[in-house]
C-alpha cells in the first residue's frame, strides 16, 4: 500500500496535469483553417445541496451567464436534482436542467435558443493529505431546439469533472467554518450519438478560485474559468475567459435524533 504523502503527491501531480494539458492538448487537435474566437464573460453562479434525510437530499442550481463582462446576456441556466447518498463518499444524483442560450461573440448563434436536459450523475468523495477531492461522473440527454429550427434535435453527453480544494488555514484539519480555501477543478466535456456529425468534443473547463466557508452550510468562491469551447459547426472554437462568482448553501434539515438511514 502507498504512503499517504506518495498518494498525495501523485493526486497533486496528476490534478496539476490534467489542468495545465488539457486546453493546449485539445487545442492542438484543432486544423490550423479553424477559427479561434476568445471572449470574455462572466458566470454568477447559486448551488445547493439540501440534506432531507440520512439518504436523500435535493440539489438546485442557478446560473446567470454573462457575456463582454456582465454588458450582454450569454446564458440563463437551472437544474434540479434529486440526491441519494450511499455513503459519506458515494452521491448518486438525478434530473433536469433547463438553458436559454443568446447570441454572443464574433461568431455568434442566428437566435436565441431553449435546451431541456436530463442527467444522471455519480460523485465520490475522499481526502488525501489537505486535499478534498472529489470525481463526478455526468451522463445527459439534451433535447436543443437549434436557432431557425421548429422541431428539437436529441443529443447525448458525457462528463467528467476532477476537482481538488484545501483549506489555507490549519489545513490539516480540513475545511472548516469561517475557513479560506483555494480550489481547482478541470473538466471534459463529450458528445456521443449518431446525431453528433462534426466533433466528438463538445468542450474543457479548467478552473481554480478562492473561497471562503462562512459556516458549515454557507460558502462563496470567486475564480477563473478558461473554457474551450466547440461550437456545433465543426469550424469555430471558443476560447472563453471568464470570471466566476459562485455561493454555495448546503442547509442539513435532518433532525438531530435521526441516527438511522431512511
Amino acid at each position: 500500500m502507498p504512503k499517504p504523502t506518495s498518494g498525495l503527491l501523485l493526486s497533486a501531480v496528476l490534478l496539476l496535469s490534467l489542468l495545465l494539458a488539457s486546453p493546449q492538448a485539445a487545442a492542438q487537435d484543432i486544423p490550423s483553417s479553424r477559427i479561434s474566437d476568445p471572449n470574455f464573460n462572466a458566470w454568477l453562479m447559486f448551488f445547493s445541496d439540501a440534506q432531507l434525510t440520512n439518504r436523500w437530499g435535493l440539489h438546485t442550481e442557478a446560473q446567470l451567464r454573462r457575456a463582454d463582462g456582465l454588458k450582454s446576456p450569454l446564458q440563463e441556466f437551472a437544474r434540479l436534482g434529486l440526491n441519494f447518498n450511499l455513503s459519506d463518499q458515494v452521491m448518486l444524483t438525478g434530473g433536469y436542467a433547463y438553458a436559454l442560450t443568446h447570441p454572443y461573440g464574433d461568431f455568434p448563434v442566428a437566435e436565441k435558443f431553449p435546451e431541456h436536459r436530463l442527467y444522471q450523475q455519480l460523485l465520490l468523495k475522499s481526502t488525501y493529505g489537505p486535499f478534498q477531492v472529489a470525481h463526478r461522473f455526468r451522463l445527459e440527454q439534451r433535447w436543443l431546439r437549434r436557432p431557425l429550427e421548429t422541431d428539437y434535435t436529441y443529443l447525448n453527453r458525457t462528463r467528467y469533472q476532477v476537482r481538488a480544494a484545501m483549506a489555507l488555514v490549519r489545513p490539516s484539519e480540513g475545511i472548516q467554518p469561517r475557513t479560506p480555501y483555494l480550489a481547482v477543478s478541470n473538466e471534459v466535456f463529450i458528445n456521443y450519438g449518431k446525431n453528433v456529425t462534426r466533433n466528438i468534443f463538445d468542450q474543457n473547463r479548467a478552473y481554480g478560485a478562492f473561497g471562503y466557508q462562512f459556516t458549515k452550510a454557507l460558502a462563496i468562491e470567486a475564480g477563473y474559468l478558461h473554457q474551450l469551447l466547440a461550437q456545433g459547426n465543426g469550424t469555430v472554437f471558443e476560447y472563453n475567459h471568464t470570471l466566476q462568482l459562485g455561493i454555495y448553501y448546503n442547509p442539513d434539515f435532518r433532525r438531530s435524533s435521526t441516527n438511522e438511514p431512511n
